[in-house]
């Protein structure tokens, strides 16, 4: 595992990863950007400082297990796996092309990857399966997954949440990118959720809420969930959709990359300023 524990280290691999995301969809055309850049900060706190894994032995029996619920955000996901060293980066270049390693929903044969998604709302059930067989194998591992905020209106998720509380799964932490934006507006005009965190707590869950782009609150989140006994652990990071790109942030339409033109070369400004601040 690489670590980083600088803030100034940690804000730029957040921004390389958001430049590295940005090529990819660029030359693909196509792909997820607003959540991405929105869970952009605790990727990096994950797999630069929290996770166990060995990027070279990708099946490792020792490793945490990383999933991903709400698969369509996967390019910042691709990048920090490639930048960790799973695979290549220059297969970044080839993302959705046809028969290439990089889809746009992860599957499993890509090294790192534990989950294939595509239907959301599946992905905190399968976590849920691989931390029950953890259990039941006395085994130490953890498992990880990321859900969204949208994903909470399908029915599928309170069931698995009624199932990790019964079966005490105290080795699952899951994170849910609240963002309150999903690809037709917002959540609230959707489907409300209301007291998500009531809701999570009153299935049995504990519950911590953070601000998912300030790196000490992630931190010392992460170290609360792992020091939990007895229940499963939602960490619910409220976040920006298209954090740090400023006509991206909070917009809807800018769920998925549709690189109309200027947005590309507007983007990229952006973050090379924001990298150049940090010296």
């Amino acid at each position: 595992m690489q670590k980083i524990s600088d803030k100034k280290d940690f804000k730029k691999k957040v921004l390389q990863l958001k430049m590295d995301t940005l090529e990819m969809l660029n030359k693909a055309g196509s792909g997820h950007i607003g959540g991405g850049y929105g869970m952009a900060d605790i990727w990096v706190a994950l797999y630069y400082g929290i996770l166990n894994y060995d990027s070279s032995n990708p099946d490792w029996v020792e490793r945490d297990y990383m999933l991903l619920s709400n698969g369509h955000t996967c390019p910042i996901w691709y990048a920090t796996l490639a930048d960790v060293g799973f695979f290549s980066k220059s297969e970044l270049n080839n993302l959705r092309k046809i028969d290439s390693l990089l889809q746009g929903h992860p599957k499993v044969m890509i090294p790192g990857v534990e989950n294939s998604s595509g239907p959301l709302g599946h992905g905190l059930s399968q976590a849920i399966g691989i931390a029950l067989g953890l259990k039941l194998d006395k085994k130490d591992n953890r498992v990880y997954c990321f859900v969204s905020d949208g994903e909470q209106q399908e029915g599928q998720n309170w069931e698995a949440a009624m199932s990790a509380s019964k079966w005490k799964l105290d080795n699952l932490i899951a994170i849910m990118d609240n963002n309150g934006v999903q690809i037709e507006g917002t959540t609230d005009e959707i489907m409300p959720l209301g007291d998500i965190a009531g809701k999570y707590r009153a299935f049995g869950w504990e519950v911590i809420e953070i601000d998912g782009h300030d790196y000490d609150q992630i931190e010392k989140a992460f170290e609360d969930a792992i020091k939990v006994s007895g229940k499963p652990v939602m960490i619910i990071a409220n976040t920006v959709s298209g954090k740090g790109i400023s006509f991206m942030e909070n917009d809807p339409g800018f769920h998925d990359w549709k690189g109309e033109e200027g947005d590309y070369e507007k983007a990229k400004v952006e973050l090379e300023e924001a990298l150049n601040s940090l010296g």
